[in-house]
């Protein structure tokens, strides 16, 4: 059963990291975590492990969902050029902040950080347009908080990247193609962050990489490279209103259940 999960968990987040913008971490660490303490994984370690597995499956999503972007000029390299240089610096910060929290107290800020995008996917809310897009230091400086936040909780960054740019007046299709893009600079530094941080941790179980797990992270990429392409094709052709709504729904179960235990 475990094996079955990863691909299936990996089609459902390629595809949401596609077409919402959302890094699909944020469905993947919560089954993950609930996968990994069905297998008996200590309780210590389990929730670090779901967040480093799955920075490390953003870094295989974001390739497929980049290329899709690209392909169609949506993605802001411009901008990219100096956010990532926070980002990279911000997501190997949150990887050293998250090892020195316990995990149970991870487990409850993924919950209320859940919930708190839930209300941002149901209810459209974004920052209204206001201001350009800052400079390369006014980037960076954004990037670092970015990144750092996202890998914490083990997603790209997708659901602070896009309200972001919106308020900068990034057009929303450019908002969700940089956001994508954004991922792959955070799901790198996080992963390895998370694996060197958690690299002589005891009771890691077999196959692990520090805090990534090896078949979690094998079985999900193979499937979401693939649906995060579709996810993104379809993102330039459909209103994604609705759909975002029934995710928001599934993000506030998400969100109580992690936060309630």
């Amino acid at each position: 059963m475990e094996y079955l999960i990863y691909p299936l968990l990996g089609s459902i987040a390629g595809l949401l990291a596609g077409l919402l913008g959302v890094g699909g971490g944020i469905v993947i660490v919560p089954v993950l975590v609930f996968t990994f303490s069905l297998l008996n994984f200590p309780e210590a370690i389990l929730t670090h492990m779901a967040v480093g597995t799955s920075l490390a499956t953003i870094v295989v999503t974001s390739m497929g969902s980049i290329f899709q972007h690209h392909k169609k000029a949506a993605v802001r390299w411009d901008i990219m050029v100096f956010l990532s240089v926070g980002l990279l610096a911000g997501a190997l910060l949150g990887a050293e902040i998250a090892h020195w929290i316990q995990g149970r107290v991870l487990q409850l800020m993924f919950g209320v950080f859940a919930v708190i995008v839930a209300a941002q996917l149901a209810f459209g809310l974004k920052p209204p347009p206001q201001r350009d897009v800052p400079g390369g230091v006014g980037l960076g400086f954004t990037g670092v908080i970015i990144g750092s936040i996202s890998s914490i909780f083990g997603i790209g960054g997708g659901s602070l990247m896009v309200p972001f740019l919106t308020w900068c007046n990034v057009k929303v299709q450019h908002a969700v193609g940089t956001s994508s893009a954004g991922g792959m600079p955070i799901a790198v530094a996080g992963a390895v962050g998370f694996m060197i941080t958690g690299w002589g941790e005891e009771a890691l179980p077999q196959w692990s990489l520090g805090y990534v797990y090896l078949p979690a992270f094998l079985g999900i990429a193979v499937t979401s490279i693939i649906f995060a392409q579709i996810g993104a094709r379809f993102a330039h052709r459909l209103p994604a209103t609705t759909l975002k709504k029934i995710f928001a729904l599934l993000l506030v179960v998400v969100g109580v259940k992690m936060i309630s235990g």
